[in-house]
Order: structure tokens, then C-alpha cells, then sequence
């Protein structure tokens, strides 16, 4: 299993849309999600590439403390499912 936590979600947006857009999205729109589906979006195509089948969900409010925990609960907010087309 694989746990990939994004740390600079704004700033991302910020780079990709600027700082003023930045600001005025993320009063409408939040980034991880965001930032999160694209990534999402990405992992699907390489592993379709790869013949790789997964699931691949984006969850709320779960925190990674150190290198050995990880807090719960979670809120999943999509998820995707990759299948290797034959």
C-alpha cells in the first residue's frame, strides 16, 4: 500500500494559475482536492501504462505524525479504481 501525502498543495496552484488566482480560488475552491485529482488523474494513466490495477482514493483529514503514525479518521472524497484493459 502506498500513502502519498501532498505538502504544497497551494503552492502548486499558486504556480499553476498565479498568486492573485490563488487567493480567489482557494476562497471557492480547495486546492488539495484539487491538486489531488490531477495527481489522481496522472497515477491512473501511468499505471494503466504499466498493466498495474489499483485503487486510488483521496481522503480528508487523515494526518501523518513522523515517520510511524498515522491519524484517523478519514473522509474519502473520490476514489478511482484502475483496471488493466486487455
Amino acid at each position: 500500500m502506498l500513502l502519498i501525502e501532498v505538502t504544497n498543495a497551494r503552492q502548486v496552484v499558486q504556480q499553476r494559475i498565479g498568486k492573485l488566482g490563488a487567493r480567489l480560488i482557494g476562497k471557492v475552491v480547495d486546492p488539495e482536492k484539487q491538486v489531488e485529482e490531477a495527481l489522481m488523474q496522472e497515477m491512473e494513466t501511468a499505471f494503466k501504462e504499466f498493466g498495474i490495477e489499483a485503487k486510488i482514493s483521496s481522503v480528508a483529514n487523515a494526518q501523518t505524525i513522523g515517520t510511524g503514525l498515522l491519524e484517523l479518521p478519514i473522509q474519502v472524497r473520490a476514489t478511482k479504481e484502475v483496471h488493466h484493459d486487455d
